[in-house]
């Protein structure tokens, strides 16, 4: 039995009411991104990523957008070290991105960071120290006026090592383990450490709030943040910055709660890649900005690429159901959601819509190099028929009535349900073509020819015959040539049915393209016969239509 009673709250709300944040119903625009891939995702990989592959995931995050990227944690190995040093020799960072790099807040370390960073432009230097009552009570088991010393001796040095070697670097810090910090002491510690900084205008300092370990529900960490925001010092001179972690699984919502609460600014990684959990996830906090009409200032255009370079330089899987992401995200087997997707399309080509409002797809998957054949609607035994007409319509372009897209739907779930698998589409056209289109036996029509009569009347003559038996000529009359031929057919076999449904129209618009006809024939029983032909003659193609439904009675 499983015992909650060990477990108790850690985390410490704000000494006054915090709730501007529930104010406001949305992100207006894009905070300041910063990729942590490179050190804090890569440092939870099974196998680390090799020099090679880190150089390369740089790229990518470049050619995403990303204008700061934490490289490092230059003075913990030698390979971290070593990729810095390669990223500034090689001449890899452009002009307009500034990579970051991560010490502790003590000497040596701070000091081995600076020896990386020689020839380095644009850098922010990322000092931190823990301050959680957990970690100064059993880890460090030092007081709250030591704590806050390593911080403000950190800070200092980062100053002075700074002047010394002539750069304007910008300083970042993080009372690590924020989330089970007393805010009030937080704030202590980050005012020190920005009374040392003087963050001015032209060189703004970075406070980073970390929920290190997610400790509360969303609202209190987004309280926890607004009071920061509206007490630290020098705040026109501070990019107030986010790093949430998703042990509760609410990293996105820490995010959007934290932006609306002040925070100008998000550490995180592609699909959320970190320790125990991970970090939050930037593809999806960046796209649900964009699904709002929020540009989010970076690139996902072309996901599955993404995707697959991830997974090459991390071994770590983006999920089938990852938001925005997955390979199943857009997909619809249901098929209610394929019908009510398929009439979407449908409604915003009619009527030229300027907004996304398709039901079941909260994007435009084209947005994001996604496509609609081969991935929203998926055919299985759970769809139906919007999701089978759709797919007819778009891939061969075949406009089956109403009725009959019910009756192919019918056909495709029978099929899926008998093989236990997917259906693609061309396997869904060729059971269309083996059930429904030009089949000839057991009745089979060699040969038809009109006459016109008097008051717009037809006569038929067919040559036809059953199964295994004789060719014989048989003459009817009808007030067209496809109601003379199937009265003809009916008074050769004794076959009773009504023609319910006719529908046609062309399968391609070039000189030699085909005709495609439907026919619908009610059975005395009152259900449904269906039959399509497909011939260059559009009078040819209708009597295969028509045959095809006898032979489907």
């Amino acid at each position: 039995m499983m015992n909650c009673s060990k477990y108790h709250k850690q985390y410490y709300m704000p000494p006054v009411e915090c709730l501007d944040w529930a104010r406001k119903d949305s992100v207006e625009k894009a905070p300041v991104w910063c990729s942590v891939d490179l050190r804090d995702g890569n440092q939870a990989l099974v196998i680390p990523m090799s020099l090679e592959q880190k150089i390369d995931f740089f790229k990518l995050l470049v050619k995403i957008g990303f204008k700061e990227i934490e490289v490092g944690f230059p003075a913990a190995s030698e390979t971290e070290y070593e990729f810095l040093r390669a990223l500034i020799e090689q001449d890899l960072i452009p002009e307009d991105v500034t990579v970051q790099v991560l010490t502790q807040a003590r000497e040596h370390i701070i000091r081995k960071t600076f020896e990386s960073l020689k020839g380095c432009k644009n850098a922010i230097v990322h000092v931190y120290n823990s301050t959680s009552f957990a970690q100064r009570q059993q880890v460090f088991r030092k007081s709250k006026e030591e704590i806050l010393k390593i911080a403000v001796e950190g800070a200092k040095l980062l100053k002075e090592l700074t002047e010394e070697c002539g750069e304007k670097y910008r300083f970042e810090y993080s009372p690590e383990s924020f989330t089970g910090t007393e805010p009030e002491y937080a704030l202590e510690v980050c005012n020190a450490v920005l009374d040392v900084w003087q963050p001015a205008a032209d060189r703004k300092a970075v406070i980073n709030l970390p929920s290190t370990v997610q400790l509360s529900m969303p609202h209190d960490y987004a309280s926890q943040i607004e009071y920061m925001s509206k007490n630290l010092k020098y705040r026109e001179n501070v990019v107030l910055s986010l790093h949430p972690h998703n042990d509760r699984g609410t990293g996105v919502a820490d995010a959007e709660l934290g932006l609306l609460a002040g925070a100008d600014r998000i550490e995180g990684t592609l699909f959320g890649n970190g320790e125990r959990t991970g970090n939050v996830d930037i593809v999806t906090l960046a796209m649900n900005m964009y699904s709002q009409g929020v540009d989010p200032r970076l690139d996902f255009s072309n996901m599955p690429d993404i995707c697959e370079q991830y997974e090459k330089y991390t071994g770590m899987q983006v999920d089938e159901r990852c938001p925005y992401s997955g390979a199943l995200v857009f997909a619809a087997f249901s098929g209610s959601h394929q019908d009510a997707i398929a009439k979407g399309m449908h409604w915003r080509v009619e009527n030229d819509m300027d907004h996304w409002t398709v039901p079941y797809l909260p994007i435009d998957p084209t947005d994001v190099g996604r496509n609609y054949d081969a991935d929203v609607i998926r055919i299985n035994s759970q769809s139906g028929k919007g999701g089978v007409g759709y797919i007819l319509e778009k891939n061969y372009g075949l406009n089956l009535p109403p009725k009959m897209r019910e009756a192919m739907g019918y056909a495709a779930k029978d099929l899926s349900d008998h093989l236990h698998k997917e259906l693609h589409p061309d396997e869904i056209y060729s059971l269309f073509k083996q059930t429904f289109e030009n089949i000839n036996k057991p009745y089979t029509i060699d040969g038809v020819h009109f006459k016109q009569l008097a008051e717009g009347r037809i006569e038929a003559e067919i040559n036809t015959k059953y199964d295994g038996g004789e060719f014989h000529k048989v003459y009817a009359e009808g007030n067209g040539r496809l109601n003379a031929v199937s009265n003809a057919i009916k008074k050769a076999y004794n076959l009773k049915f009504d023609l319910m449904t006719y529908q046609e129209h062309a399968l391609s618009q070039s000189s030699s393209s085909k005709a495609i006809a439907y026919v619908g024939l009610k059975k005395p029983d009152g259900s449904l016969s269906w039959g399509a032909g497909v011939d260059p003659d559009i009078i040819r193609a209708s009597i295969d239509a028509l045959l095809t439904a006898v032979n489907n009675m």
